[in-house]
């Protein structure tokens, strides 16, 4: 059987707020330790019946990457639900919100070009 991690390193200021985020996987084509500016991981729990999330992010993210991160995550939630129940009319929703989202977003980009 294959055996396969990832690691977490997450450096915390002062008052706990993560200035460094670096992660590292068996399996990362990459190989070696990557710095990101955020992470998302969330587990199911099926003796209660609900997910656990761990969003973190550094102080120094900027807002519309932050935004971007999570329209793309939910684009894959969208997309893996696709996948494993193959309910295509879910994915369809969680696509068109993603699309809403993203428009919103290059709204958002543009007035900030423009020093809006």
């Amino acid at each position: 059987m294959k055996h396969s991690e990832i690691h977490f390193d997450i450096k915390l200021d002062e008052n706990s707020i993560p200035e460094q985020i670096s992660w590292s996987a068996t399996d990362n084509p990459n190989e070696g330790i990557e710095e990101t500016k955020a992470i998302l991981v969330a587990t199911w729990d099926p003796y209660h019946k609900g997910t656990l999330a761990l969003p973190l992010w550094t102080k120094d993210m900027e807002m519309l990457d932050m935004k971007r991160f999570f329209i793309e995550i939910m684009g894959t939630v969208g997309d893996a639900a696709l996948q494993a129940t193959g309910d295509t009319e879910f994915a369809f929703e969680v696509e068109q919100v993603c699309k809403k989202l993203s428009q919103n977003l290059k709204k958002e980009i543009t007035a900030a070009s423009k020093g809006q």
